[in-house]
């Protein structure tokens, strides 16, 4: 008979859970890869190029409350309710952007969708924790990668397609159809999987960390639009949004993350730094391909399927990878993004072939794959069980706020520069995520706790 330790993912008692958390984490994927390449004509159409950038920072944003509110309830009462609400709430969304009329119904949609996202991208690591032995948590953070190479290979295309043929609309509308039947395997088998034993007593209320949460989002999105405007009220808004963000994530990540402290604040900031640096260069990416390039919706989509590609292939390595150093794994992960996001940035030059281009983002996907996966497990390695939806909360919060605060800052940029400076424009975001990777690179050695140096 097959001992615990011989048992992998597929083994009876984990079969259920597998599919079902890998087929929700499939959906999510699709969705953002199509959207992200649909978003280029959906702005032209509905006039709000300027507010671009903001239709994915809304959804970041709003994915904050998400999280903060999906941590300590599955802490407390298992992740299958929460789950549960995410994938309702991340369909309405869809449909409410499906139908917009103008750019700010369909912001308000993505606003939704975020919250939804939030709920569900929690719960499922509080899945991981829960349902799998240790041994196995590499391997199903490496497969929920994997679950991006069918949507990374098909999804973009798709999207280009029915942009094209049937109109961007059906990119929104037909997402929750499939979200019905995945919420129809992954729940199911979440039945019974309850709240954690306590090794340390709980508060007794999380109203604090959710108006924390509101006012991150609120933050985030004002230094958007503050970025937007001009003269005096344009200083006054980014003042004020600045200060309000930068309290606001004091209180909600964990303590010392800002300045990098040792162990879990570093592990915590570089998730929020590599998604940064790789989702501020995704967003403009296929707007530069369609708009400056010429490229149609479909060949500005495969950009995102490559990138995609390479990230699962990274993922895949490195959960093959036996016993490996956790910070040199992530030093090589974050130079690789970083010389990734230089060579795909250089596709603003006329002359640079779109090929090379994308060869850049390929081997940025490799660094993103090779990141990923080992802070998700260093989290929850530095996490008592009574943490661990906290800990995933927090890992996530920071990538969202950290990609809201770039993109808005790029956004903002962008949207002065492009009338008059359309490759300063673009430049200007490009510089900021490749600095990014960079200052990730010098500090992924901070991983490990002192204790353990």
């Amino acid at each position: 008979m097959p001992t615990d330790a011989d048992e992998g993912l597929l083994a009876r008692r984990y079969r259920a859970p597998t599919f079902g958390a890998v087929a929700l984490v499939a959906l999510y994927a699709f969705e953002a890869l199509a959207v992200s390449t649909a978003m280029p004509t959906v702005a032209q159409a509905l006039d709000g190029l300027s507010l671009y950038a903001m239709a994915f920072a809304g959804t970041l944003a709003a994915s904050v409350v998400g999280m903060v509110a999906a941590g300590r309830w599955a802490d407390r009462s298992g992740p299958r309710a929460p789950l549960q609400h995410g994938i309702a709430w991340f369909a309405l969304g869809l449909i409410v952007a499906g139908l917009a009329p103008t750019m700010w119904v369909l912001l308000f949609g993505r606003i939704i969708q975020g919250f939804g996202g939030g709920l569900m991208s929690v719960t499922l690591y509080v899945v991981v924790a829960r349902v799998y032995p240790p041994r196995l948590h590499a391997r199903i953070f490496a497969a929920f990668a994997a679950a991006w190479v069918l949507p990374a290979i098909v999804g973009p295309v798709i999207s280009g397609l029915i942009v094209e043929h049937l109109g961007w609309r059906w990119v929104f509308l037909l997402v929750p159809l499939v979200a019905a039947a995945a919420a129809a395997m992954v729940l199911p088998a979440l039945r019974g999987i309850g709240a954690a034993a306590q090794d340390s007593p709980l508060p007794a209320s999380d109203g604090r960390r959710i108006f924390w949460a509101v006012g991150a989002a609120a933050s985030a999105l004002l230094l958007h639009y503050g970025g937007q405007q001009r003269g005096w009220t344009a200083a006054s808004l980014l003042a004020l949004a600045t200060v309000a963000l930068l309290v606001c994530m004091l209180r909600l990540l964990p303590v010392g993350t800002l300045r990098a402290a040792r162990g879990l604040p570093t592990v915590v900031a570089l998730r929020g730094i590599a998604a940064s640096a790789f989702f501020g260069t995704e967003v403009f990416l296929p707007l530069l391909l369609s708009r400056e390039r010429g490229l149609s919706p479909t060949w500005a989509g495969v950009a995102l399927t490559i990138g995609a590609l390479g990230w699962s292939l990274g993922s895949w390595n490195r959960g093959r990878m036996a016993d490996p150093s956790p910070s040199r794994v992530l030093q090589v992960g974050m130079a690789m993004l970083a010389a990734g996001v230089l060579v795909a940035g250089a596709a603003v030059v006329p002359a640079v072939p779109v090929a090379v281009a994308m060869a850049g983002w390929v081997l940025a996907g490799l660094g993103m794959g090779t990141v990923f996966p080992s802070l998700s497990v260093l989290t929850l390695e530095l996490s008592p069980p009574s943490r661990q939806g906290v800990n995933a909360s927090a890992l996530q919060l920071c990538d969202a706020l950290f990609t809201a605060s770039v993109l808005a800052l790029g956004g903002s940029l962008f949207a002065a520069l492009l009338a008059r400076a359309p490759m300063a424009a673009y430049l200007s975001g490009f510089a900021i995520t490749a600095g990014l990777a960079m200052l990730g690179t010098l500090l992924a050695p901070r991983v490990q706790p002192a204790a353990a140096r």
